[in-house]
């Protein structure tokens, strides 16, 4: 009798801790996607649930509340295949509707790459970016038309786009975002 209340208590414990980590790893309550963009309007809100605290935390981001800046990740392209640092993306489309907006490449780490031009991220002032359009591409060297985003290494990769002043459709509905196409470049292995 007792080991078998043992074994459920442990079993329990197990499950819950399962689920919490698999809530906090890979989203829950208030996530949204655009494309292969993901967000979370609770993010830097009063009304963020403890999970999404816990994914902030864990993702080192200092976030605003959504009225100020809306972020969203992305993990995979158009495709959904998990981006790596040593492919070429091809990321397009409309400027974000924003004040402000940027794109920031990170390694799976969640640190930004060390990179001796410390180029981190492309935004709507970057020179060569053509007139309300986002066009850049990622890879470990200069290659391809475009702006280029350094990810140097053979890590995971995440791509931030971070809007700051959203326009009042996206503060209203962060899906609402138009989402920038995460291609492959070429080829990758």
């Amino acid at each position: 009798m007792f080991l078998s209340r043992c074994f459920f208590g442990l079993s329990a414990l197990v499950v819950g801790l399962g689920s919490a980590w698999c809530v906090v790893r890979f989203g829950g309550g208030g996530t949204i996607a655009a494309g292969a963009w993901q967000s979370t309007v609770l993010a830097g809100s009063i009304h963020a649930d403890p999970y999404t605290r816990a994914r902030v935390a864990l993702g080192g981001l200092l976030a605003l509340g959504p009225e100020e800046t809306v972020y969203y990740v992305a993990t995979t392209d158009d495709a959904g295949s998990p981006l790596r640092a040593h492919c070429r993306y091809r990321v397009t489309g409309p400027a974000p509707t924003a004040r402000w907006w940027s794109v920031t490449a990170y390694a799976d780490d969640r640190f930004l790459f060390a990179e001796a031009e410390h180029r981190y991220s492309i935004n709507n002032a970057t020179p060569g970016l053509p007139a309300g359009q986002v066009m850049l591409v990622t890879g470990p060297t200069a290659r391809g038309a475009g702006p280029w985003l350094p990810t140097p290494g053979d890590s995971g990769l995440l791509l931030v786009l971070r809007l700051y002043q959203p326009g009042p459709e996206i503060r209203a509905n962060a899906a609402a975002l138009v989402p920038l196409r995460i291609q492959a470049a070429e080829p990758c292995q």
